[in-house]
Parts: structure tokens; sequence; C-alpha cells
């Protein structure tokens, strides 16, 4: 008997949540925009109750800010109803089955399947008593909340009388300690009845402290208001005329809101004006609504199905929005944004790198273990199809996977593609962004990949044209070291190392606060640490102080393995004028797990604020994590995204974005398509990027050609075309000239005109500018 009642308190439990905060005043939509857990995860029933109750209030002029006690009756219906939502799903699928199930005869099969099947019913059930009991005490708390908006001492009197909440104490106590089945089932249900009644009571006095509120302008069939909800009629109400200065702007009611009052007021009423408000019409509206909320009564399923209407309307008028940390690019973004793409490309192509691609999301389990405490940023997929997946949080080990699976012990690749983490958005930080990457795998020992994977990062950085950066720059083995020289233990080289990273957000007694109390570090250890990460410069003057007699690294084997490579590598730098925007930097620390040798971060200089725009290293092991066999690689990411935020500044400064490469307008005064269409082919066959326009005012052909940014226009109206001629227009030029329609065909075919020897004159000139 449980699941039907179940089934229509799923249905309205939020109901009540949505026609009280109109009544009381108190209501806030906010409250309704559920937030994702600590972990980025959001509960599917809680967050489709939300968004159901926040429908129904779309266009509410009534709701506002709640705050104390009052404001929890309002903000807990997502977790509570959700909650119950689930607890009746999980309870329907169980009573299905069973009476779905083949009846089994024999006393055995009694025994041995009877009681097991009681208890899981019993177990449901009282998972579901709980979540009904919070919606009773919810319900409640909100009716009393339009009660006190009565200015009638004495039906206020009654009202809170008749919310009775005594008998409910000890309820859920007596259904789940009862130890027989079939009273406790019995039990559920009678919750649920009282959940009906409770809930038709709260929505008597909602319904009534709004028919009481003159402020507010009552729905009526036939007619809607600008915020989508019904209106009355001035005269019939007693409203002064619209006409009237004196007459008052009426609160109006969200949509949904006035369509479950409308519908609600018509069952009670049986279309009858309410002229006043007693306590006896309270009760009897409250027994017409419990009444109504049966499962067996026949107008409920047309009143679910009217709600269910009013929802999916208004999520369809509501305007539609991206997840945070999320964008769209526009034209002139992504005219950018091709831009970069070309250079960096042609940048990665010069260096011998071949293009890859690899799937946006991975096995589950080969993403893990290799990011360290960024491992909790990782987005997890649901199991759709028997196995763990997880979006892709770098191209680094979807690359070492490759390699790994594919067997391949040398490989220069690059790849550019999105990447997803769990972060908090900020100004060019996104949950869904590119990067790109350029990688070397399979070069042992020597720094030749560290080298030109560097020089591949400053030919990126200065050829993108984004200003003044600097590269930051340390080694792996050589921050192992000095964490060896302060007394740090190797089972926290790692942690410490992730807190060491934020030295470039925070300061030192920030980050030796976390050291001391959460990594368990010593107050001497962390000063010690605080002296040696200060060093930073010049990269030969630094590597001559560190390596200089005395110098308490080079008693460590670790860090004088380090500084030899550093060596080698600042040399080749400094032979290829690479050098200069380098700075060795011992508090660069990279929290990813998998690094083991150099590590390097680009910081931009300039005055847009967007911290590290590209990052990388070498990392010997992570290949061999997948496969058992030990493949080295080096490589650096590009954070394109934050590289577009620079650009776009930039752009916009200089007001320059042009959205299209168009470099010729074929402008036709008039709707001669035919005409329109033989000249533009004819620039289309030629190589020349051209657009066309049909329209009789030339004023808008050129306001088109000016605000596209397009420099050329070919002009024919009435008599050009009587006179078989052309008309072309340099806009940056303010200059005109006419050319024969024959000429412009002749020249814009080919190089006829040079191939004859004649003077290359008219389109052909332009030609070659337009294509310069």
């Amino acid at each position: 008997m449980a699941p039907p009642a179940a089934a229509a308190a799923v249905t309205l439990g939020g109901k009540g949540a949505a026609l009280t905060p109109a009544a009381a005043a108190r209501g806030d939509v906010a409250a309704f925009d559920v937030p994702t857990s600590g972990d980025g995860l959001s509960a599917k029933d809680e967050a489709d109750v939300a968004a159901d109750v926040k429908m129904l209030l779309f266009g509410s002029k009534l709701v506002g800010a709640a705050g104390g006690a009052d404001a929890a009756s309002f903000t807990k219906v997502p977790t509570v109803n959700g909650i119950f939502r689930e607890a009746v799903r999980a309870l329907h699928a169980r009573v299905r089955i069973e009476l779905n199930a083949p009846v089994k005869l024999g006393k055995r099969d009694a025994v041995q399947t009877g009681e097991g099947k009681e208890e899981a019913l019993v177990a449901l059930a009282t998972q579901l008593a709980r979540p009904v009991q919070a919606m009773l005490k919810l319900s409640v708390a909100r009716a009393r909340l339009c009660v006190a908006r009565i200015d009638d001492a004495e039906l206020r009197k009654k009202l809170t009388d008749g919310v009775e909440i005594d008998d409910l104490k000890g309820m859920l106590g007596k259904v789940t300690i009862d130890s027989d089945a079939v009273s406790v089932l019995r039990g559920v249900y009678n919750s649920l009845l009282k959940f009906r009644d409770i809930l038709a009571w709260e929505a008597a006095v909602a319904m009534a402290v709004i028919e009481m509120d003159s402020s507010i302008e009552k729905p009526q069939a036939g007619e809607e208001n600008e915020a989508g909800s019904s209106t009355e009629n001035p005269q019939a109400s007693g409203e002064k005329p619209k006409g009237d200065k004196k007459s008052k702007k009426k609160k109006t009611l969200g949509k949904g809101t006035s369509a479950v009052l409308m519908l609600l007021r018509d069952h009670v009423t049986n279309g009858k004006e309410v002229l006043s408000v007693n306590y006896a019409l309270l009760a009897e509206w409250g027994t017409e609504l419990s009444l109504l909320f049966d499962p067996k009564c026949p107008r409920l399923v047309s009143l679910v199905d009217k709600v269910k209407e009013i929802v999916e309307t208004n999520e369809v008028r509501r305007l539609p929005k991206i997840p945070k940390g999320t964008r769209d690019f526009g034209k002139e973004q992504m005219a950018i944004r091709e831009h970069a793409f070309s250079i960096i490309t042609g940048v990665f192509k010069m260096h011998g790198a071949v293009s890859l691609d690899t799937p946006v999301f991975e096995l589950r389990e080969t993403l893990m273990g290799k990011y360290g405490e960024d491992s909790k940023l990782i987005y997890d997929l649901a199991d759709q199809g028997g196995e763990l997946c997880s979006l892709r949080y770098d191209l680094t080990v979807p690359f070492a996977r490759y390699v790994a699976m594919n067997n391949i012990s040398s490989l220069k690749r690059y790849q550019i593609a999105k990447v997803y983490r769990r972060d908090n958005p900020s100004k060019g930080r996104y949950r869904e962004f590119y990067q790109c990457d350029f990688d070397i795998a399979g070069v042992y020992e020597t720094m030749e990949p560290d080298f030109e994977v560097i020089k591949v990062l400053t030919e990126l950085l200065d050829q993108l044209d984004i200003g003044t950066y600097e590269i930051k720059l340390n080694h792996r083995k050589l921050l192992d070291g000095m964490l060896e020289i302060c007394g740090v233990p190797p089972e926290k080289f790692r942690t410490v190392c992730s807190s060491i990273d934020k030295l470039d957000k925070q300061t030192f007694e920030q980050v030796k606060k976390e050291l001391v109390d959460e990594k368990g570090i010593s107050n001497e250890t962390a000063d010690k640490i605080g002296d040696l990460v200060k060093t930073r410069g010049p990269p030969l003057e630094v590597l001559l102080e560190l390596r200089k007699e005395g110098s308490k690294f080079m008693g460590n084997a670790g860090s004088v393995t380090a500084l030899n490579e550093l060596e080698i590598l600042f040399k080749a730098l400094d032979k290829a004028n690479a050098i200069g925007k380098i700075v060795f930097d011992l508090s660069l620390a990279r929290g990813l797990d998998y690094y083991t040798g150099v590590i390097y971060e680009a910081v931009f200089k300039g005055t847009t604020q967007v911290g590290s725009i590209a990052a990388g290293g070498r990392y010997d092991n992570l290949v061999g994590m997948f496969s058992g066999k030990q493949v080295p690689a080096v490589g650096v990411s590009l954070g394109i995204e934050r590289v577009f935020a620079i650009m776009e500044q930039q752009e916009m400064e200089k007001n320059q974005i042009r959205a299209t490469e168009t470099e010729v307008l074929v402008s036709i005064i008039g709707k001669d398509l035919i005409l329109a269409a033989e000249l533009v082919s004819e620039l289309w066959n030629a190589g020349i990027k051209a657009e066309f326009k049909l329209t009789t005012r030339i004023q808008n052909h050129l306001k088109y050609a000016t605000q596209s940014g397009i420099p050329w226009m070919v002009l024919v109206g009435e008599s050009e075309i009587s006179s078989g001629k052309v008309k072309l227009k340099n806009l940056a030029a303010s200059q005109e000239e006419e050319v024969d329609r024959t000429e412009f065909a002749q020249v814009s075919g080919g190089d006829e005109a040079t191939a004859t020897g004649g003077e290359v004159g008219g389109l052909e000139g332009k030609r070659r500018m337009w294509v310069r």
C-alpha cells in the first residue's frame, strides 16, 4: 500500500514549498540553486527537486531572502524531498519485483525466501519513514509561517491550533521499533497519510493568506501578466483602473505558482468567487485538498500532469546558461584562437613533431595515482558500460598510456585538445580548457630533449607575441636533495613539494603554517626550507652559487647529479639565445607526482593577471607505470586559455579583432542573385576570400564591410551593369576606380595578362594586394 501513497507525495511534496513562499514572502529562489558537494558532485534527486520548485517560483515578485530558522523550512526541501524520492524508488522497485515474482509452493521455499523478503521490505519501509517525518516537520513549519502573516488574531490562533504536531512525536519511533513486519508497513503508510493531511493543510493556509493579501495580484483564467501569471479583473477585485495614477503596482506570483494556485482554488471552490476567508472555510479547503491528494482520486493525475506541464514550459522559457568553469567562444574569440593555433602548430611541426589524438575519457585506473593531491580534481563519469571512466586531467598521462600500449620506444609528438579539471573557476582558470602539448619520448641520459622542449616553449611565447614572460626552472632531484638537507623524511617529499608549489600564490608564513600544522614538519625544518627556497636568479649565476665550495648541495649525491645536468642544459640554452627569459628558482616544485628531472613553468609578467601560462618537465617513469618498460620522456604543456585571455585583452585595446578573413565584398545594388553568383564565383575560383551582399541601399553594404573589416568592395549597380563595368573601392584609402567587366573576368580567372606579356592592371594588381 505504501508505494502508491508515496508516489503522490513525491509529486506534490515540493509544491507546498513552492506555494508557501508566495504567502509567507520569505522563500528565497537562490536557496534552490543546489551547489555541488566538496568533490564536485551533486545528488540527482536533490537537484531535480530544487529545479522543479525553482521553475514554479520563476518570475515571482514575492520571494526574498530569509534568515535563521525560518529559512530552513525552505532550504531543506531539496535535500529532504530528494532523499524521500530515492527511498520511494527503492521501495517501489522491491514491491514490483515481489508482485511479479513466480509463486513458489512448498514449506521449504517459504522458509528460505519469505522471511528474507519481509526483512527487505521492512528495511526499505523504515528507510522511507525518516524523510517522511522530516517533510512533515518542514510542512508544519511553513504553514505556521503563513499563519503568522494573518492580521486576524482569533483566526490566527485557530489556525495555529489546527496544525496538530503533537501526535507526530514518537511516530517514527513506533514505526522503526515495532518488530512485526505488517505493523511496520502499516505505520509507514499511516505516516504517509498524515503527511498528505498536513500538506493539504499547508496548501489551504497558503491559499488563504494569498486570497486575503490585497497587494498580491490574483490569477484568473484567460488573462496573463508580463511575468507569465494570470491577473484578475481590476473592477471585480476593487482595484483602481490602470489609468489611475494613485493605483499601486501589485506584486505578481510566479507563473508556476499562479497556475498551481488556480488549479487548487478551482478544485476547492468549484469556480465560485471567494468573498471572505474564515476558519470553517479553511477546514473545508483542507479536507478537499486532502481528498484530492489521495492517489485513488482521479483528479490527482490531471493535477500532476498540469503541474509537470507548467514546469516544462517554464524550463523552455528560461534563458539557458553554461556550467561554471566553461565558456562559449564567439566569432572574434574564435578568430584569435585559430590564429594562435596556427602559430603553435607551426612551431611544433618545425621541430619535427607528429600529431596524435587520444580519447577525451580514459579508464579511471589509468589516471589515478599520477597527479598527487590534484587527483581530487579528476572528473569521474557514471558507469554506463561496465567500465569506470574519468575525463582526462591532462594530455601527458594519456600520451604515456599510448606509448606503453603500442610498445613505442621513441616518439616526438604534439597534441592540441581539451582537458577537464573539477577546479574552482577564476579569471583565466576553467574546468574545460585546451592544452597544447609537445613531448619527446625515448631519449636517455642526455639533456637533448630537455633543451629542445624548453627551446620550443620560448619560441611559442615569442611568436605568440603576448608580451613579457619568464620561465621558472628547477630540477626535481635538486628539490629532493634540498628537502633531504633540511631534514624532511623521504616519505613526505611529495606532500611537502605540493605545499612549496603554492609559494607563487601564498606567503612563506602561510605555507609554513600548512607544513607544520597539517603535514607534521617541525618549525626548524620549515625555516630551513624557507631559507633555501628564496634562492632564484639568472641560471648560470645561481648554478655557480650552488656549486661553490662549502655548499650543502655539493654533499648530496642527487643534488650533484642535478647540477651537472643543469650545467649542460644552461650552456646549450645560452648558445641557442634562449636563456634570457629563464630564471633558476628553487621554490618551483610542480606538485604532480610523475616528474623526475628538470621542471619548468612559464609566467606572464604583463598587466593581465593570469598566472602560469605553460609548464612541464621530465617524467622518466610514467610510461613504465603502464608497461614495466622504462621509456624516458620530456614535455611541455601550454595553457592556451590563459594565452587567449592575454591576446583578447591586447586585441581589444587595439580594436583590431576581425572575425573573418574576407578580402572582398561583392556588393550588388539590388536583388540580382544570378549576377552576384557569377562575380563572386570568379573570385572564389581565383583563391580570393570573398562574400556577396544583395541590397538596394548602398549604406548597408558600406556598413557591413566596415564592421567586418573587409578592405575591398566590388560595387555593381544599374549604371555599372549598363556600362559593362564594375567599381572597385579601397575602404582603407577611400579610393575608387572602375574596370571593365570583361577585365574583371579575365584577371580574376588567372594570370592571363601576365602570360601574354601585357601590363598587369585591373583586379590582378588588387588581387595581389588582397592575397598579401
